[in-house]
């Protein structure tokens, strides 16, 4: 058995490049919300009006359930709860 070595558990765990790229997108994206959510200290029915999820959607983020949520889906929460994403594309190495 030979020992890979992988940049991020999502270059080990998913099949392509192409869903790892999504899965590390998705993780920054759903980490910024959970922090933004505890640090402001609101509840999840609090988060859910800001957002404009339901309180259960806030239940699957703050679980980390990170295969309910599109990068779409996330981008919208964020800029619903007044962040702003930005996004930086690379060559590859």
């Amino acid at each position: 058995m030979s020992k890979e070595r992988y940049a991020s558990v999502w270059d080990a765990i998913e099949e392509t490049s192409v869903e790892a790229e999504n899965m590390k997108l998705r993780a920054e994206l759903m980490m910024a919300l959970r922090r933004h959510i505890t640090q402001a200290e609101m509840s999840q029915s609090e988060a859910a009006k800001l957002f404009g999820v339901t309180q259960p959607r806030i239940s699957d983020l703050m679980r980390g359930k990170i295969n309910l949520f599109g990068l779409d889906t996330l981008v919208t929460m964020a800029a619903a709860a007044g962040m702003h994403v930005e996004m930086r594309v690379l060559a590859a190495a």
